[in-house]
């Protein structure tokens, strides 16, 4: 089983997207990996990270989806730290925008998902 961070806060300031991770990597090198996915049953979005021997995943819950809806606003990626690390989130802001448009009245990921999801990201939706 891949470990899973969490993401419990994040900060923003202008533009500047920061989230936090509740622990500290374990791996040595962590790399952006560019690809988001679903974690319906947790109701989060995980985002991988590569390591040397394969890739991490760290989690949003619903807790921080207000701040990543405000990332699809924001002229750059959002940035992941932990410690005194952190690290560009590669590729982000396509995948979610990607996944939120897929999930939007697609019950294959659980209807309570795709609710949550479409009340989360309805600014973001009706742009469309």
């Amino acid at each position: 089983m891949r470990k899973t961070y969490i993401v419990d806060s994040g900060v923003q300031n202008g533009s500047d997207i920061r989230f936090l991770l509740q622990e500290v990597p374990q791996e040595l090198e962590v790399q952006s990996g560019g690809q988001l996915i679903t974690d319906s049953d947790n109701h989060a979005f995980v985002y991988l990270m590569d390591v040397v021997d394969g890739y991490i995943y760290v989690q949003f819950p619903k807790t921080v989806w207000p701040l990543l809806a405000t990332s699809l606003e924001a002229d750059k990626e959002p940035v992941l730290t932990w410690g005194q690390s952190e690290i560009q989130l590669d590729n982000f802001r396509e995948e979610l925008s990607m996944l939120i448009f897929n999930i939007e009245g697609n019950h294959n990921y659980g209807e309570e998902f795709s609710t949550a999801v479409e009340e989360a990201f309805k600014e973001q939706l009706s742009l469309s």
